[in-house]
């Protein structure tokens, strides 16, 4: 292929730039920097959605969306180059930055084989870096930045170390390839199949004239040969099939999952209070886990492609890189660790800064769960069993009324004892909230317009944890070694419920709901947002994080009966982070 350099809108724009791996193929970039000659630091993305792909066309309900709830993302731009999860370079070049947008393997106009999280992928990412950093326009210093998959692969590259990333902005990306994204609690979830191919397919290298077309150029944005339909699936993994040969976390998913011990890059993690499923609990852990002695924590709301991407969003990242790539005294050092904005039950937001994760204030409270389907902070006196159809409503049990505000922030985690008609049950756990009038309030999360509090999930067989790793507020299950139950027999197990954030009024009810299939709300088909044109299913509280595969729930052992036991010698109890208002 022939690089071609333009200056168009104040910006030096080289595209099509290859760069060498060291197996000796090529990955493929756009090179965005400043037309003023000289060394700037560089902002590096590296993913599979086609660097030629406008957001416009790609991806335009969620461009349309964002632009009308938030004219500030279109303001000062023209918007010619934005794409799919990566930064604007009209609002980053003119900072004095350069922005390198590479196709991944596989991908838009990077030849190879397509795997994606693979070892050989990471290693690609670390080989951008590296080739970033001694480029004559370049100060050395590289920053990566973007969000979900532009996100996961920087907690990936980071465990390698790559000695010229300086810093790292990890906006809604997940880490753990097994308990993030592929297996929830175990329970093997679809999304990755249904994206593949709705989102990567569709922009493999090799569609040529009958993929899409560059935004800047017009050339063919996935290729300029045209492969046939037999030589495209050569050049690629079977997605669901490879998840579904492993159901265990085993090799697989470890080649596909960041070392936290290892990486020691400066790193701004943001995740979002509705991204249960996939846009949370990796930027928590390893906010958390990571080895770097420099690192910030950033929760909120709204659907998981805005803030990147606001004025509040991008300012932050600006200022984040500012400090570590430019090396200015702009405060950014003196942060506190974590930037909070604290949800109510309005859809409103609150921003607040804490000292740490967990908030080292909250109130550690636990609920008993009763026969009588109430939560209480006493424990149950008398014994009883309660049982639900798998695929039925479940149970949900509630508290009274609240009779004072009440903030709900951070982890939970639920005990329970169980036992199921057949060898196994699949643990759906909801957290959630009800008004005065008895109608659940949902939330606008990540993908799904109408979300739960959170969420939580848990296979029965799974329920074996690490106890170096687990917390009483977040169990962490090894998910190794499988224990079949024999029908009827019970069994104790702790679920995790991935972090939250919602300040509940007095009068209001929270509520667990236990289930054995996804949640829906009543709410289904009443919302124009349920439906984004890349994604396969219609959201109905879980968004595209559903748990549908034949395979890996058959209805011999997953549609059983399941029966929970409570009691005195039973506690069921769920662990709520209550955090108390700040004293001035």
């Amino acid at each position: 292929m022939t690089q071609t350099t333009q200056v168009r809108d104040g910006m030096m724009i080289d595209i099509d730039v290859e760069i060498p791996m060291d197996d000796g193929e090529i990955m493929v970039a756009d090179v965005f920097r400043p037309t003023e000659a000289g060394r700037y630091p560089v902002i590096v993305s590296y993913g599979p959605y086609a660097k030629g792909l406008s957001f416009q066309e790609g991806y335009p309900d969620q461009w349309n969306r964002m632009v009308e709830a938030h004219p500030d993302v279109a303001e000062g731009s023209t918007n010619r180059y934005q794409n799919w999860e990566v930064v604007d370079p009209e609002k980053w070049v003119p900072h004095g930055y350069v922005c390198v947008r590479v196709d991944s393997r596989g991908t838009g106009m990077s030849p190879g084989f397509v795997d994606h999280f693979s070892p050989r992928e990471t290693r690609d990412f670390y080989e951008v870096i590296e080739w970033a950093a001694d480029q004559p326009w370049s100060t050395g210093k590289v920053g990566a930045n973007g969000i979900s998959y532009l996100a996961i692969n920087q907690w990936h590259v980071a465990s390698l170390q790559p000695p010229s990333l300086a810093a790292m902005c990890v906006w809604e990306g997940a880490a753990d390839w097994y308990r993030d994204m592929t297996h929830h609690g175990g329970i093997l979830s679809t999304f990755w199949e249904n994206w593949y191919d709705m989102q990567v397919k569709t922009v493999q290298y090799g569609l040529g004239s009958a993929g899409p077309k560059h935004a800047i150029t017009g050339a063919n944005a996935a290729g300029e040969v045209t492969l046939t339909p037999e030589e495209l699936e050569a050049n690629r993994t079977v997605l669901g099939d490879d998840i579904r040969a492993h159901p265990t976390d085993d090799g697989y998913h470890r080649d596909r999952s960041p070392v936290f011990e290892h990486i020691t890059a400066p790193l701004l993690s943001a995740g979002n209070w509705g991204g249960q499923g996939l846009h949370l609990r990796g930027n928590v852990e390893g906010f958390v886990r990571s080895a770097s002695d420099e690192k910030w924590l950033e929760l909120h709301g709204l659907e998981h492609w805005t803030h990147f991407y606001t004025d509040y969003g991008r300012k932050l990242q600006l200022e984040f890189f500012d400090h570590f790539l430019k090396g200015e005294d702009n405060g950014w050092d003196r942060r506190p660790p974590v930037l909070l904005q604290i949800r109510h039950v309005d859809g409103s937001f609150v921003e607040r800064t804490e000292d740490g994760w967990p908030i080292p204030r909250t109130d550690w409270t636990e609920l008993h769960l009763h026969p009588d389907l109430t939560l209480s902070d006493q424990p149950p006196t008398e014994a009883a069993e309660l049982s639900f159809e798998a695929m039925g409503d479940g149970l949900t049990f509630r508290t009274p009324p609240l009779e004072d505000e009440t903030e709900i922030s951070g982890p939970s985690a639920l005990k329970l004892w169980v036992s199921s008609s057949t060898t196994d049950a699949d643990l759906f756990v909801v957290l959630r909230v009800f008004g005065p009038d008895g109608n659940e309030v949902t939330f606008q999360g990540a993908l799904d317009p109408h979300k739960p509090v959170s969420q939580g999930w848990l296979r029965a067989s799974h329920r074996a944890t690490d106890p170096e790793i687990s917390t009483f507020y977040r169990p962490y299950h090894t998910h190794t070694d499988p224990q079949p139950l024999e029908a009827g027999e019970v069994v104790e197990v702790d679920v995790e419920i991935w972090p939250s954030s919602v300040v509940v009024p007095a009068g209001y009810t929270v509520a667990l709901t236990l289930l054995g299939r996804d949640y829906t709300n009543d709410v289904i088909g009443d919302d124009a947002h349920a439906e984004i044109s890349s994604f396969k299913n219609k959201f109905s509280g879980c968004g595209p994080f559903i748990h549908d595969d034949p395979h890996n729930r058959p209805g011999d052992v997953f549609a059983g009966t399941t029966t929970l036991h409570v009691g005195p010698d039973r506690p069921a109890r769920v662990v709520l982070p209550i955090v108390p208002p700040v004293v001035a």
